[in-house]
């Protein structure tokens, strides 16, 4: 058997100038900037100050969201940021942080909602616009392991939150976060109607000319719900509850009504998946005029345990839809809908799995951060990255961009930060910066 290399024999000390790193986290802070949304939270979070000394609260949101970005899980993480003046400057105290949070009540979370809008605007002006908008809804659970105010039982017998999340499915940005005790229902049709007008207010489009879908799990079927979206020209596609009626008729539909289900780009067949339309099955005439009914089966994964409704080992889901497309089309949005929990599982990972306060109201700011800080990854993704990155989770870009380290150097004049030299992807890290929108002082 051959040894393997020796690792290099070191001794270590301090005394090393100009070193940084997070390097990409600045970045960020650079992309608020440019899409005006530092700017915006500054008029947003004025009102809240008592003298005109002091610091701007709008850039200490900011700078809580990039560190949240970055994989703070604390608010005393934002010193990953203070101990780097070379790079962040001056960066407020945890003091100052913890007191920006506390003045930001119901008027402050509006104004800072309008803010995020505004800058989701110029974000979307500079290359982020998806061209296609399906705004996913849905509920998560957050243990919390103290009785924080608002924190309540859930119905799988754990204690904390159950906040409803709000995101647009072909970006992942987190358009809304509302804050909920644990014991709130997964989806009460006036808690929906709260998000999705917030989420609305977030699209720099009118549904009334730019289709405008929003989606959920069986959750969000209630007639206030529907009724609303129909209102306000959205589109929706939301699960039903496989009742025993609902199951006869899938059940026992002829095999002959089933179509074969098609992948994501609409290009192959999906293997054992179908759907069929059930619509003429049911009684519709209590829903708005063109709700439609769509079953879809596919065979269970491995070692799945199966129901009473699985039959032939095949799963099947019912949802309702006004969309007009064919079947195979709204089969395939729906099962879009999984990608939610893909957005929430990165959330957690950018500060929500972990609310710092007992206070309701500071946990209802940190949601809002929470929010923001998943703006910038996905305006960076858009605006600044391509390839493998610009899909890429939250984990995969810090190790790769964000924390990055390198060396400041100041000559004539000008500020420069060298990325260390060998690592696979500072090109990357350069031309991303180079991509921000007025960036002109890259070398």
């Amino acid at each position: 058997m051959n040894a393997s290399p020796a690792r290099p024999r070191l001794s270590v000390t301090t005394g090393a100038k100009g070193v940084v790193s997070h390097i990409g986290a600045r970045l960020l802070c650079e992309l608020a900037d440019a899409v005006d949304l530092s700017d915006a939270l500054s008029v947003a979070m004025a009102p809240t100050k008592t003298r005109r000394r002091g610091w701007d609260r709008g850039r200490v949101l900011v700078d809580l969201a990039v560190a949240l970005a970055d994989g703070a899980t604390t608010i005393t993480d934002l010193a990953i940021l203070r101990n780097q003046p070379g790079l962040f400057g001056e960066v407020a105290s945890l003091a100052t942080a913890w007191r920006t949070l506390e003045a930001i009540d119901e008027a402050a979370l509006t104004r800072i909602h309008a803010a995020r809008a505004k800058a989701r605007a110029a974000a979307w002006a500079a290359g982020a616009d998806p061209g296609h908008y399906v705004i996913d809804i849905d509920a998560t659970l957050i243990e919390s392991h103290s009785e924080k105010d608002g924190a309540g039982p859930n119905y799988k017998h754990g204690f904390g939150f159950h906040p409803l999340m709000a995101y647009l499915d072909a970006t992942g940005e987190a358009l809304v976060g509302l804050l909920r005790p644990g014991n709130a229902g997964s989806g009460p049709g006036a808690d929906m109607v709260v998000v999705l007008d917030a989420a609305l207010a977030q699209l720099p489009v009118d549904p009334v000319e730019s289709e405008v879908i929003v989606r959920s799990d069986a959750a969000g079927l209630s007639h206030e719900f529907i009724d609303a979206a129909r209102a306000r020209g959205v589109r929706f596609c939301v699960g039903h509850r496989l009742m025993a009626d609902l199951a006869a008729v899938v059940t026992n539909l002829a095999e002959s009504a089933w179509v074969p289900s098609l992948s994501s780009d609409g290009t192959t067949e999906r293997d054992h998946a179908h759907a069929a339309e059930i619509t003429d099955y049911l009684d519709l005439s209590g829903w708005p005029v063109g709700t439609r009914a769509i079953a879809r089966r596919e065979l269970a994964h491995p070692g799945a345990q199966l129901s009473f409704t699985d039959i032939d080992g095949h799963r099947f889901q019912v949802f309702f839809t006004d969309m007009v497309d064919d079947v195979t089309y709204l089969e395939a949005t729906y099962r879009g809908r999984g990608r939610a929990e893909c957005a929430i599982r990165d959330s957690k990972d950018t500060g929500l799995a972990n609310l710092p306060s007992a206070d309701f109201g500071i946990n209802a700011a940190w949601l809002e951060l929470v929010c923001m800080a998943g703006d910038l990854l996905a305006w960076m993704k858009a605006i600044c990255l391509d390839g493998e990155l610009a899909r890429a989770q939250p984990s995969r870009l810090r190790y790769a961009l964000l924390h990055s380290a390198g060396m400041v150097v100041r000559s004539a004049r000008t500020t420069t930060v060298r990325i260390a030299a060998g690592w696979p992807w500072a090109q990357e890290l350069v031309r991303a910066f180079a991509r921000l929108p007025g960036w002109s002082t890259v070398t």
